[in-house]
């Protein structure tokens, strides 16, 4: 076996008027433990309006790894990243987003594992630092449970649907990108769908559990409602481009909150009925509440504690109405493309 199949990386990160979160990002590129002269970072602005250019330009001045910048009118991520790629010399391509920072050794265990074992292609986890508010922590412990994702994405060794690697923290050969080409038009959905052809393609695709990032997630709770709807919608988007994108997995917080829903009307019309719907309502209690003991203790704070039970409802049920809104406007009425909220692709 080659052992060293990849000798140069190139780390592509799109950015839209993210002018702290690139400055946060860079600053743990300097802290990588990894050799200056095997990667390259590239910043793929998507015609930001900010002074993200001009602080990239101070940082190459005097900086320990190969920057680079460049620029396209704003089209959003996925064309940002396919810009990336066209101008990027690396054996490898690698995905983070630009509100993710990285552990030192991410890059070490990426050359590691996707060497020792020969990958195409491989996804790693996204996790939190210490410093993160506890909103923040919140979010992350919803994002990485089992109980939320069914394991998904890539936190759990169980899961109950296949691993799709995300474009916060992802990567393929540069055989397999000129094999399958670039990220698609899809507004949101698109590493999903891009992960799929990887996966189509028969590319040898990998986790690799301690190539970590920390990834400053939505930063309030309203962002974080818009986003989940989104990523419902987008499941049925992907249906519709290919069938094997949607899994029952998939499916499961949209028939929660149409349970639960259904559940609200009929005891309000049928006695019987609230009876039951008052026992299942305190089983869900409890779930949320040991949910947010243990998210208090595994993250040391009471406001986390204090917030994951508020969290968790708002994933499930913010992800099962844009799935259902979705799932009625395209397959039940045979419409076209919903894109869910449609603020900037960033946003």
């Amino acid at each position: 076996m080659n052992q060293h199949r990849y000798q140069f990386y190139s780390v592509i990160v799109p950015s839209y008027n993210r002018e702290d979160e690139i400055r946060e990002l860079l600053a743990s590129f300097e802290k990588l433990d990894f050799p200056a002269d095997r990667y390259e970072l590239i910043i793929a602005d998507d015609g930001s309006t900010d002074s993200t250019a001009a602080l990239v330009q101070r940082v190459q001045k005097n900086c320990s790894f190969d920057l680079q910048f460049f620029r396209q009118e704003n089209k959003g991520p996925g064309a940002a990243r396919n810009m990336g790629m066209q101008h990027a010399r690396g054996d490898m391509f690698i995905f983070i987003d630009s509100d993710c920072t990285v552990a030192p050794n991410w890059l070490a265990a990426i050359d590691r594992d996707v060497n020792a074992q020969n990958a195409d292609a491989f996804g790693g986890p996204d996790s939190f630092r210490d410093d993160f508010p506890p909103l923040l922590k919140a979010i992350n412990y919803s994002m990485t449970s089992f109980i939320t994702t069914g394991g998904i994405r890539g936190h759990k060794k169980k899961s109950l649907g296949k691993y799709y690697p995300r474009s916060f923290n992802m990567g393929l050969s540069r055989k397999v990108y000129e094999t399958i080409g670039g990220f698609g038009s899809l507004r949101h959905g698109q590493d999903i769908e891009f992960s799929h052809r990887i996966l189509e393609s028969g590319a040898k695709t990998i986790l690799i559990s301690d190539a970590v990032v920390f990834h400053k997630r939505r930063t309030s709770l309203k962002k974080f409602f818009r986003q989940v709807f989104n990523w419902g919608v987008a499941r049925i988007n992907l249906y519709k481009i290919d069938e094997k994108m949607l899994e029952l997995v998939h499916a499961l917080p949209a028939i929660a909150t149409a349970g639960l829903i259904l559940l609200i009307l009929a005891s309000l019309l049928l006695s019987p009925v609230w009876t039951i719907a008052k026992w299942l309502f305190l089983a869900g209690l409890a779930v949320l509440a040991l949910s947010g003991i243990h998210a208090g203790l595994q993250y040391r704070s009471a406001a986390v504690a204090l917030l994951t039970p508020l969290v968790m409802p708002i994933q499930v049920i913010g992800y099962g109405l844009g799935f259902i809104s979705a799932y009625i406007r395209r397959i039940i009425l045979g419409g076209d493309e919903f894109t869910g909220f449609r603020k900037r692709y960033y946003q």
